[in-house]
């Protein structure tokens, strides 16, 4: 990964391979790219499939053990300067493979990260996944999600989908273009509340060096 180009990181929660759900995501990751080049901004995109990982994130979920690979996966994600998620939807929701991923993520990952989200489904009935269930999701991991989501069913392929994908990739290189997880992280990062030892721990900047923190580990 060059040290200039931002990082464009697709995480997709497609069970099959080949998947409509990883194609949907990497067809915008490459959109993302196109614009962005367009811009003299340079990207390089990662594709991080959960199917190759459900069983290391069922184990982190139930020990809190995370292997050298969902390790990867989870380092890979904290670095992103953007993402672009992309699910199935089951039974009227996301895929519990994304949610349960997301579930294993620190509560400071995700900090000012720009996302773009999108789905598939069967069925033009699961269209307000993206807007009604996903948003909420990222909006609790204080990520901002681009306004335009992607959604396909069967028949949205072939008709408006890539007038849409080219609005959401639009929203997503303005966002880091315009540097908007850099500016929030430098500018605000102490004001949110963080949980010890999220992100590494890095996020608290605890001056362990003081008579109080003496006093707490028992030392003198």
């Amino acid at each position: 990964m060059s040290p200039l180009a931002k990082r464009v990181v697709v995480i997709s929660a497609g069970a099959s391979d080949p998947s409509s759900t990883t194609l949907l995501a990497t067809r915008a990751a490459a959109r993302v790219e196109a614009l962005a080049g367009e811009q003299a901004l340079r990207t390089e995109s990662r594709v991080i499939e959960l199917r190759t990982l459900a069983r290391d994130v069922a184990d982190a979920l139930v020990t809190q053990l995370v292997s050298p690979a969902l390790q990867d996966a989870l380092d890979a994600v904290r670095d992103a300067d953007a993402l672009v998620v992309s699910t199935p939807v089951y039974k009227a929701g996301p895929s519990g493979l994304l949610t349960s991923f997301l579930q294993v993520l620190d509560n400071d990952l995700l900090i000012g990260t720009p996302v773009l989200l999108a789905a598939t489904a069967g069925s033009a009935r699961h269209a307000l996944v993206v807007d009604e269930q996903l948003r909420g999701v990222f909006a609790y991991l204080r990520a901002v999600t681009v306004p335009t989501g992607l959604f396909a069913a069967p028949e949205d392929w072939g008709s408006g989908l890539g007038e849409r994908m080219d609005r959401a990739a639009t929203e997503l290189v303005a966002l880091l273009a315009g540097g908007f997880r850099e500016a929030v992280r430098e500018g605000a990062w102490g004001s949110y509340q963080h949980s010890f030892a999220s992100a590494g721990g890095t996020e608290l900047g605890i001056d362990l060096d003081t008579d109080l923190m003496r006093l707490a580990t028992g030392g003198a």
